[in-house]
């Protein structure tokens, strides 16, 4: 297995012998935080989270009593006619009139038991805040990982434009000197086309290149949410992630925010057959009330009467619906424990992964700064050879566009090692604004939960910092 060192920082052998310049240049760790602040698909999952959080204090609120205030008011005509029969006759009597009734009262409710169903959906809220955290953990990995891969794209991109445009100047160069070569008579007419087929080559590759350029740009300015300046070389973070890999799969498989995602999701499907079973349980509640009402015709009647009644209610039969709820609760369990199970055999298939492209970068590192040297002495040797008439041109043709190929590789397979880097420290779950030392405010999940947890009233939503 290739050793884990690190020698030249990533990208300084190709941005050198392309011509960067790293003054005054935008970082990668600048672009981490750009993405940690700016991003918006990063900004959404928080809001989310504040969101889930809100579930707690509307399950504490069965704990709670409820409380209502009526109050109604109004005019009332009544007419009333009694006809009665006496030894003068029929007698009519004839009573009307009107009435303002007017009735004020409060109403209190407070539930005693309920089938421990408060306290199951409580918990189950609880665990379900658990899941949305260890879900923005996966938001945001994924953020930076996004943005490392936008960097380093950007990084790569640009340094085979450079080499791409100096190819071109190197392949015209060598058009020129054949031309002149051909009016003397030393090449055909077969070079010079060979020549004039290389440069059409070259520039059409320069044009790719520059696409690609172009489109990283792009990608780079949607993720990290700012236009590029000058990148610095990026550099892996080995010295954040496990030495050996059994260490990395067992932090993986502990630690990914996908796993613990899963295993809140078990938990919370554990909790609703709990609540589902609850509905089988009596319900106890209290209730009092108060109520002023008042009568006015003639004369003001008032009357105040107050009440505090208990009430018990047990389901007996219910159409068999609490039954299937519970049978669809247990069946959901099953299922979240072996989405859990999926999540950590895919964990350890990130890990493994991850390590294998991170070795694999570190020997082509290895492999294409041999292949570079190697190119660059064939070319020269080449060239001294055509001189003096033991190559043709288009010996010298192919071993520049040898050097170009290995210098292209070099780019790639150093951006794959710093990309592969961050991978890793991903798949183990240790890719944080925290971990990486960024110098940014983090994001604490706490202070919003805290804020809203034991509310009462009251519709102001904290910021939640």
């Amino acid at each position: 297995m290739p050793r884990r060192g690190w020698g030249l920082p990533a990208l300084m052998l190709a941005v050198l012998a392309a011509g960067h310049t790293a003054a005054f240049a935008d970082t990668l760790e600048t672009a981490l935080v750009q993405a940690y602040q700016n991003n918006p698909q990063l900004n959404a999952q928080r809001a989310s989270l504040r969101a889930t959080d809100e579930g707690v204090p509307q399950a504490l609120s069965g704990y709670r009593p409820t409380l209502s205030v009526s109050g109604s008011g109004g005019i009332q005509y009544t007419d009333t006619k009694t006809t009665s029969t006496g030894i003068a006759g029929q007698i009519v009597n004839r009573n009307n009139g009107k009435s303002y009734p007017r009735t004020v009262g409060i109403t209190g409710t407070q539930t005693l038991y309920d089938g421990f169903q408060t306290g199951n959906r409580t918990r189950q809220a609880e665990s379900q805040v658990g899941a949305a955290r260890e879900t923005l953990r996966v938001v945001e990995q994924t953020v930076l990982l996004d943005a490392v891969t936008a960097y380093m794209n950007l990084l790569r991109d640009g340094a085979i434009l450079d080499l791409q445009k100096r190819n071109v100047e190197v392949i015209q160069e060598q058009l020129r000197q054949t031309r002149d070569r051909f009016n003397v008579g030393e090449v055909t007419r077969t070079d010079v086309a060979q020549a004039e087929s290389r440069v059409a080559a070259a520039q059409s590759q320069m044009l790719q290149a520059q696409s690609n350029y172009v489109t990283a740009r792009a990608i780079y300015r949607r993720v990290i949410g700012v236009d590029p300046g000058n990148l610095a070389p990026g550099t892996p973070v080995d010295r954040l992630s496990p030495r050996t890999l059994a260490e990395a799969v067992a932090r993986g498989q502990a630690e990914n925010p996908s796993v613990s995602a899963a295993e809140y999701g078990v938990d919370v499907a554990a909790l609703q057959v709990k609540v589902s079973e609850g509905a089988l349980y009596p319900v106890i509640t209290v209730q009092g009330n108060v109520q002023q009402s008042w009568g006015s015709t003639e004369t003001t009647v008032r009357n105040l009467s107050a009440s505090a009644i208990g009430q018990i209610q047990v389901p007996i039969y219910q159409g068999g619906s609490e039954y299937s709820l519970i049978r669809q609760a247990k069946e959901t369990v099953g299922q979240r424990r072996l989405e859990l199970a999926v999540n950590r055999d895919q964990a350890r298939a990130n890990v493994v992964q991850a390590w294998g492209q991170l070795d694999a970068a570190k020997a082509q590192i290895e492999a294409t700064r041999a292949q570079v040297t190697a190119a660059e002495i064939a070319l020269n040797g080449v060239r001294e050879e055509a001189r003096v008439g033991q190559r043709t041109t288009l010996d010298v043709l192919n071993a520049q566009q040898e050097l170009v190929n290995a210098r292209v590789a070099l780019v790639t397979a150093q951006r794959d090692r710093v990309v592969a880097s961050y991978t890793l420290l991903s798949a183990t779950g240790r890719l944080s604004a925290a971990v990486l030392g960024l110098q940014v405010p983090v994001y604490d999940v706490i202070t919003h939960y805290q804020q809203i947890r034991d509310s009462w009233f009251g519709v102001r939503t904290p910021d939640g910092r």
